[in-house]
């Protein structure tokens, strides 16, 4: 039997044997599970190796204070990101074992590229589910709403993009109003996908309240660390699946982000997102000024139309009117020569006769001359009565809904109402209808 040894000694073995066997160095690929600065300036972490999220391997490691210094800093200027948990890195590490900390690595250096290669691994790969599990153009099948007037707003209230949002949409110069309602979220960090999702849930909850045209995520401004969280799988997957068109405003300088993919409409900033929105209102009210030209037109022409049917109307009824007259002048005259023909053989014979004739006949052609006036006036005044003008004056008007007048249509609350007077036209909205009881 060997002598027993102190665990001291037999730890001081096995420093000499691992010293011995293993080279100074190795380059190792495995993911930060844990890291945490010490008050001296040194970093401590936990580096492990998963398998679909089951742990296969994990050891201690540290980065010494000055390695430290110079390692972060190339990382974050190579890479826009600190180290964090979560990522996978390739690290020159160095194996030691200390008699009483026992085995742990010491990290020499992280190749920033090996990271970012990585990062755009994962990111491929997640855009590759979604284009496989038809998400990528979900949300675009929604058909924007004409006037989004009611918009859910996911941001952090301390966002500087969020102030800019909300300036834009309340202080416009058409003054056009927009009724937004903020779901406050964290817009970076580890917890950040999670909260805008829950952010997301709680919209879709609150929907049927609310009755939202829009949903709009917004950031805004600064630099691109913390920004991985729009890469992430499940964030693409809640906004996919949300029952409003989704449009971002993450306001970062980089290439599109999954969620801007997956998103029905993205904008660069906060503040495009709220032009975008009162571009709508803009285009849905020259929509409404050019139909208002139309009817314009459509009625100007239709007056136009009456009145010519008016002045024919008119001319007509003259023509009609003149040629009775001179019908009834030719009788008479034919009358007169016929009844002076045949009386001048009698003339002499019968003088007293005559002259009663003479007098019964030019009473009868008086008689005769007043009826005819008296149509000529009645038929005037039947004339004037027909003149819509006439009506107006006395300040009648006439009412029409799509150029009917209103006995000839069934009236409905909303239809458009044109009412002519004697020097206006005057288009209104039909309020109410109510049955008159007189």
């Amino acid at each position: 039997m060997l002598s027993p040894l102190s665990l001291l000694e037999l730890n001081q073995q096995i420093q000499q044997a691992l010293d011995s066997h293993l080279a100074p160095s190795y380059w190792v690929i495995a993911e930060i599970g844990e890291i945490r600065d010490s008050p001296r300036g040194h970093a401590y972490l936990e580096l492990v190796e998963k398998s679909e999220q089951q742990i296969l391997a994990k050891i201690k490691a540290n980065i010494w204070s000055y390695t430290y210094r110079g390692i972060a800093s190339r990382f974050t200027h190579i890479t826009g990101q600190p180290l964090k948990s979560g990522m996978k890195v390739l690290a020159q590490v160095g194996v030691q074992f200390h008699e009483v900390y026992g085995l742990s690595l010491n990290i020499k250096d992280i190749d920033p590229n090996f990271t970012l290669g990585e990062k755009a691994r994962k990111r491929q790969e997640t855009i590759d589910q979604l284009n496989k599990e038809g998400l990528m153009n979900l949300n675009k099948q929604f058909l924007l709403p004409k006037v989004p007037q009611r918009v859910a707003v996911i941001s952090s209230p301390s966002a500087a993009g969020f102030g800019d949002f909300t300036n834009q949409v309340d202080h416009n110069r058409e003054g056009y109003k927009v009724h937004w309602k903020l779901f406050s979220a964290t817009l970076q960090g580890d917890q950040a996908a999670n909260s805008i999702i829950n952010a997301i849930n709680e919209v879709e909850e609150k929907l049927q309240e609310h009755s939202f045209d829009l949903l709009v995520i917004i950031r805004g401004g600064g630099a691109q660390l913390d920004l991985d969280c729009f890469d992430d799988y499940n964030l693409a997957r809640a906004i996919a699946n949300t029952t409003l068109p989704v449009v971002t405003g993450i306001g970062h300088e980089r290439d599109e982000s999954i969620a801007d993919m997956v998103a029905h409409s993205k904008m660069k900033t906060p503040t495009a997102v709220a032009e975008f929105i009162l571009s709508g209102f803009r285009d849905f009210e020259d929509q409404i000024e050019g139909r208002l030209k139309q009817l314009e037109r459509h009625a100007a022409y239709q007056l136009q139309k009456e009145d010519r049917r008016i002045n024919n109307t008119e001319h007509l009824l003259k023509n009609i009117f003149l040629s009775q007259v001179n019908r009834e002048k030719e009788r008479t005259v034919r009358s007169q020569y016929n009844i002076l023909s045949r009386s001048g053989q009698l003339i002499k014979l019968k003088a007293n006769q005559l002259d009663h004739l003479d007098e019964n006949f030019k009473k009868l052609i008086r008689s005769i001359v007043l009826q005819e006036k008296q149509k000529l006036e009645r038929l005037n005044k039947d004339l004037n009565r027909l003149d819509p003008m006439t009506f107006f004056q006395k300040g009648y008007t006439r009412s029409e809904i799509n150029g009917k007048p209103l006995k000839q249509v069934a009236i409905s609350a909303g239809d458009i109402l044109t009412t002519y007077t004697s020097k206006e036209v005057i288009t209104s909205t039909v309020n109410s209808i109510h049955k008159n009881e007189q």
